[in-house]
């Protein structure tokens, strides 16, 4: 089999600076997980040197078996309730000013871990009241009970990645559906607005799945009708050849090009590139 070579516009340094190593090494010590290890991203050395991670919570372990995410599937560990204080002390010796927390997904739990989102950015909060604490999101199944449960904790940017186009969904991510994303957004924000509070609204589609242009820009027009505000576009890569293939790198310049479409139909911010993950330069989305 031909293993399809990366553009140049792909490539990046391999990490190896003493902040990163120094990064991985508090994370490890505090026995935590972060997407950025789990999914392969290529922007860990960067971040990792930067002081800045996006925890991952409830193990690295995930219930549903999305045929592009490197992150292993199968039985679950009970959820450990000393982790949303671990995360704390984390975030507070990292100096963080913003940090993105994020889950498996674990549809073994009644509220899907919702209540474990918010005891986190509760205990964030406890330790570090001026750090904005963004939380990325499962769909909890569409259950507004536990979209309100994070709500009503300190969040202030509520994400949840859209990740394709409707006609892909029952090849890339067959436990979600198109149309539960966006209630999931819509919902966070009226629950928001509900009790008074400004929560910012983000999701994120990777590209080079199949997609057509044609398909890509009513989906963020969907986004823009639940009020999204952060909306972020990156390459999707393949972590391994058990993974779905890649079918079109996206060129910078096009990625240029729906930023500038993105801005146009109202987003507050757009983050767009072939290396773009969700939490990619996260602390610029809300400044």
């Amino acid at each position: 089999m031909i293993t399809r070579r990366h553009p140049e516009w792909i490539k990046v340094r391999a990490p190896g600076s003493p902040e990163y190593a120094r990064t991985k090494e508090l994370l490890r010590e505090l026995n935590l997980h972060t997407v950025c290890e789990e999914a392969r991203c290529p922007n860990i050395g960067e971040c990792f040197s930067h002081r800045t991670a996006t925890i991952m919570l409830m193990g690295d372990v995930c219930t549903r078996k999305c045929p592009y995410c490197a992150v292993a599937h199968g039985k679950v560990r009970p959820l450990d309730p000393a982790e949303p204080r671990r995360v704390g002390a984390a975030v507070k010796r990292l100096g963080l000013s913003h940090v993105v927390v994020t889950s498996v997904d674990r549809d073994d739990l009644e509220d899907g871990g919702a209540a474990h989102f918010a005891a986190t950015a509760r205990a964030i909060k406890e330790l570090m009241p001026a750090t904005r604490v963004e939380v990325l999101t499962p769909d909890f199944k569409g259950a507004q009970a536990s979209i309100e449960t994070v709500i009503e904790s300190p969040v202030d940017v509520f994400n949840h990645n859209t990740e394709t186009v409707p006609r892909l969904y029952r090849t890339a991510r067959p436990g979600g559906k198109y149309a539960r994303a966006l209630s999931v957004l819509e919902h966070a924000k009226r629950a928001a607005r509900d009790l008074g509070r400004e929560v910012l609204t983000k999701s994120g589609l990777m590209l080079g799945l199949g997609e057509a242009i044609g398909e890509l820009m009513p989906v963020l027009q969907d986004l823009r009708a639940v009020e999204c505000d952060i909306l972020t576009l990156g390459q999707y890569l393949r972590p391994s050849p058990d993974h779905l293939p890649v079918a079109r790198y996206v060129a910078p310049q096009e990625f240029a090009e729906l930023r500038l479409e993105a801005l146009a139909m109202g987003f507050r911010y757009v983050e767009s590139g072939p290396l773009v993950r969700s939490s990619y330069h996260a602390w610029q989305h809300v400044g």
